[in-house]
């Protein structure tokens, strides 16, 4: 059987079986030399991403999760091209028949009606405004964003109802949308937090290969805060032996880039996340390996995950404690804050489409 190896521009390396797939296929050597990894001709030809056009029949997701800023959500794609190798998201797949692995940030779903499902669900009379995180489960300004450009119609959709928003991205490209952006600040309509995970160009590479380099997100938090749009950075996920030693410098570099608020997430390993993280550690850090999921397990109960609310993003044990008292005192000396809480007493339903356009 031929060994798994990095996929250039690909977080994980294979296509890790979904909990709810019925049947498996494994690539066997069949003694006749058929399976030479070392010849070029036998390797396989670069990934492409595909990308499924999908109509949803609802977009506001609802959650009342104790431990997460928001109550609803738009996600207008399912899948993410980032390859982050530790995206929360990637066992959402499974429920495609997908696989959390590389299907996750090959074979993407864009909701082509997003924008027009959210008009419709702000006008009915039973919604509540409260703010709405855009692009949570999946990154909303992911590469494809650039063509397809469906955020950026939910976005417009928020501004003229006087919606609020909250963003978190990884993505430069949040920038290309100041001119709707700024004008929603000024009303108090949206903050948008970056996620930096490190400031070494390297290992962000290894660990989220089509997300926007470090110093690229540094730049786009100084854009956000010049444009007078709040900002913040969330340091997520932070990993033991891998990225928690630079949790000062993150936090730094990000209030000099004009961050105002700050926030971290401990690394999560739900359902399938936990095999293509431990294929991801033994082919780029083999040697620590061991001591990495030593130290997650000792901040998970002896466990590589537990989703116990108020646990999850903080975890518990010495190792936890010690990050966070390592975060609360930069987050004091830096002289960090709270944005400023999102308006909601601007929100005026929007009209539904009508065929007689605005003769009534």
């Amino acid at each position: 059987m031929p060994s798994v190896a990095p996929t250039k521009g690909r977080g994980a390396a294979s296509w890790v079986e979904g909990r709810f797939e019925r049947r498996s296929a494994v690539a066997e050597d069949d003694g006749w030399g058929c399976l030479q990894e070392d010849d070029e001709a036998f390797r396989p030809p670069p990934l492409a991403t595909r990308v499924t056009e999908e109509t949803a029949r609802r977009i506001i997701s609802r959650n009342d999760s104790p431990d997460v800023g928001f109550d609803q959500s738009v996600n207008p794609y399912r899948g993410c091209e980032h390859g982050c190798v530790y995206c929360f998201a990637r066992p959402t797949h499974a429920y495609l028949d997908l696989s959390p692995g590389l299907d996750f940030e090959t074979r993407l779903f864009a909701k082509t009606n997003a924008a027009e499902r959210l008009r419709a669900e702000l006008a009915r009379p039973s919604h509540t405004c409260t703010p709405i995180a855009l692009g949570i489960n999946t990154d909303g300004y992911q590469p494809i964003e650039r063509e397809r450009r469906i955020t950026r119609a939910c976005l417009e959709v928020c501004a003229e109802a006087g919606h609020p928003v909250s963003i978190v991205t990884k993505s430069a490209l949040v920038r290309r949308d100041l001119d709707l952006l700024a004008p929603m600040a000024e009303r108090g309509l949206v903050n948008v937090h970056l996620s930096v995970t490190t400031l070494d160009n390297r290992l962000s590479a290894r660990l989220e290969p089509r997300a926007a380099a470090p110093h690229a997100r540094l730049r786009t938090l100084e854009a956000l805060a010049a444009a007078g749009v709040p900002a913040g950075v969330l340091v997520a996920p932070v990993i033991p032996m891998i990225n928690d030693r630079e949790l000062e410098a993150i936090l730094e570099a990000a209030r000099d880039a004009g961050a105002a608020s700050a926030g971290y997430v401990l690394l999560r390993l739900p359902h399938e996340l936990k095999e293509i993280w431990r294929e991801w550690l033994g082919l780029h850090y083999p040697e620590r390996a061991a001591h990495v999921m030593s130290l997650i397990r000792q901040m998970r109960g002896g466990r590589d995950y537990q989703s116990a609310y108020g646990s999850r993003m903080r975890g518990e044990g010495p190792f936890a404690q010690l990050v966070a008292a390592r975060f609360a005192r930069a987050h004091r000396a830096l002289g960090y804050g709270r944005l400023p809480a999102l308006r909601t007493d601007l929100f005026r339903p929007p009209r539904a489409a009508s065929p007689q356009g605005e003769l009534f």
